[in-house]
């Protein structure tokens, strides 16, 4: 499939990928603990906060069907270093923003520009690994953002004693622009098949992924996941560890480094997990469909206020809401090579738009109670939590036939 030894896979393709998603993890989850800063600075409510960190989401959604034809077209190496300078800039805007207006610009460029990150990589893979190794290649992958996501937490607010969030993003942005460059230089080129297709016949193709019936019933399920564990991990478990736990800022950092191990972990392990259990006739749709049903009980858990043991919750909460990503390898398997950029990102595009509607869905439903010396009350949370726990509940039993199904015909 590829001249290159394990060795120069791990060293050319893995890690420069890695490294590119560890950093668009650690950009997604690292206002959970610079938002109290960056709000007492620029003076932001609840709202406009989820505004603010959610746009990342839509920049990144909307930026996923032409970032499929672009991987197809061009190959994961050229689109994802580019893209890397536009999250540079933004992370670079953001340091020397003075108002909420270029604080939403920088995170939407910075969307952006790391929108190929986890894309690129699973495209990758596609192209130097075979088929039964995607779901640990993919895990992998993920594990590093898994990492980007902890690097958010304790070290970033032990960043904090030497800097403020503006240094920190302006560490990013140097960080980032090292990233595009390496991976441009580093990893080996793959061009896929030049299929001659047109515009119109791409853009038919990526129909073709929507109207899929497999992609009909993993998406909307996959989608309140994974945008869900996004919004909350992202943002507003910080708060809650602050408000309903009780935490103090040193123990929110913890409590969420311990949410993102425990993802990391689940990206590896479970992934590994999936290809295991495949060989014995347990098929992957069936594996992220158990994990994510323990993830809805941890939503739910989170929005009734249990808070007897914070780092358990956020333990099981990360753990959980990472079996999803298990899905990327069932709809990849679903297609041949060629759509496999477009098939990704066609669902990244359902998941990223359900991200940033309840990143800011949850700071407008939040910010409906007024908010006290100690932050919001208990029933803001509840009522927030609660609604796309419902709404993944619904999707649960509209998924479920897919599993059955994939179950009996292996």
């Amino acid at each position: 499939m590829h001249s290159l030894s394990v060795r120069q896979l791990i060293l050319r393709v893995l890690l420069p990928f890695a490294a590119g998603y560890f950093l668009s993890y650690l950009y997604r989850t690292v206002n959970a603990v610079l938002a109290p800063e960056i709000a007492r600075t620029i003076h932001l409510d609840a709202g406009v906060l989820g505004l603010m960190t959610g746009v990342y989401f839509l920049a990144f959604g909307s930026f996923q069907l032409p970032l499929g034809l672009l991987l197809d077209r061009f190959g994961p190496r050229r689109v994802e270093a580019a893209l890397l300078v536009f999250a540079a800039s933004g992370a670079a805007a953001f340091a020397w923003a003075e108002d909420a207006g270029t604080l939403v610009g920088g995170r939407a460029l910075i969307g952006l520009g790391v929108s190929a990150c986890l894309m690129a990589a699973l495209k990758a893979n596609v192209q130097f690994f075979p088929a039964a190794r995607l779901p640990l290649m993919n895990g992998i992958i993920l594990s590093a953002g898994g990492l980007g996501a902890v690097a958010a937490t304790a070290p970033v607010q032990a960043l904090l004693a030497v800097t403020d969030w503006r240094g920190v993003y302006a560490v990013l942005a140097g960080l980032t622009l090292a990233a595009a460059v390496a991976l441009f230089l580093t990893v080996p080129d793959r061009p896929g098949p030049a299929s001659g297709e047109t515009l119109g016949a791409q853009l038919r193709a990526v129909g073709r992924v929507f109207a899929d019936p497999l992609f009909l019933r993993v998406a909307p399920f996959t989608s309140l996941a994974m945008g869900t564990f996004m919004a909350v991990q992202g943002l507003w478990a910080g708060p809650w560890l602050r408000d309903i736990a009780g935490l103090d800022p040193q123990g929110v950092a913890a409590g969420l480094a311990v949410m993102a191990g425990a993802m990391a972990a689940g990206f590896l392990l479970v992934g590994a997990a999936a290809e295991r259990l495949a060989r014995l006739g347990i098929p992957a749709i069936q594996v992220g469909g158990a994990g994510t049903v323990v993830f809805l009980l941890a939503q739910a858990a989170m929005a009734a206020g249990w808070s007897d043991a914070p780092f358990v919750l956020a333990a099981v909460y990360g753990f959980s809401g990472a079996t999803s990503t298990v899905m990327y390898a069932v709809v990849t398997q679903g297609f041949p090579p060629h759509l496999a950029g477009r098939a990704n990102t066609s669902l990244n595009l359902v998941i990223f738009a359900c991200a940033f509607a309840t990143q800011w869905g949850l700071g407008e439903v939040i910010g409906l109670w007024p908010k006290g010396e100690t932050g919001w009350p208990p029933e803001a949370y509840r009522i927030a939590l609660a609604l796309p726990a419902a709404a993944l509940a619904a999707a649960l039993v509209w998924f479920m036939p897919a599993a059955r199904t994939a179950r009996s015909a292996e």
